[in-house]
């Protein structure tokens, strides 16, 4: 994605919808964008495996984490799988941890803060749902692009 966020902004502002800005650009894609996928656990990333090890080319992966800052839903070795499969980025509403890890990696990585500790493995969790943090509603299939400036999401593809 080669296109800011205020310029789709600014080309599309009837179209577009602002996340709250409270998130924080830890990938090593600092600008990225692509179809929603979501997914809403609270501390546990179980189904966040699941999805990272699906093809992802073109897709952005929407976490509700619940807003959690007990744990981090995301690490390297899931940031890792998800390069690996190609997705384009993962935005949090939670924590990450290996932030110096997935700092290098060719992946956009949103997230509210960082945290150490890892989540615990129950199963527990929904997937392709509706979600709705930061003033926004996340639709599946629905698009997001998120760069240095910010989150948006649109009904349908900008770029």
């Amino acid at each position: 994605m080669s296109v800011s966020t205020p310029d789709l902004c600014d080309a599309h502002s009837q179209d577009v919808q602002v996340v709250e800005p409270f998130f924080i650009n830890y990938g090593g894609r600092e600008r990225f964008g692509g179809q929603i996928v979501t997914v809403k656990c609270f501390e546990d990333n179980s189904l966040v495996r699941e999805l990272v090890a699906e093809p992802g080319r073109g897709k952005v992966l929407v976490v509700d984490a619940g807003g959690s800052m007990r744990c981090a839903c995301l690490g390297d070795r899931l940031a890792e799988q998800a390069v690996g499969n190609a997705w384009e980025g993962i935005v949090v509403f939670g924590c990450i941890r290996d932030v110096d890890e997935i700092s290098a990696l060719d992946l956009g990585v949103q997230a509210l803060g960082s945290h150490p500790m890892k989540t615990e493995k129950k199963g527990v969790g929904e997937r392709e749902i509706t979600v709705a943090f930061g003033g926004v509603t996340f639709y599946p299939g629905h698009y997001l692009y998120a760069d240095n400036n910010g989150i948006i999401v649109a009904t349908k593809p900008l770029l």
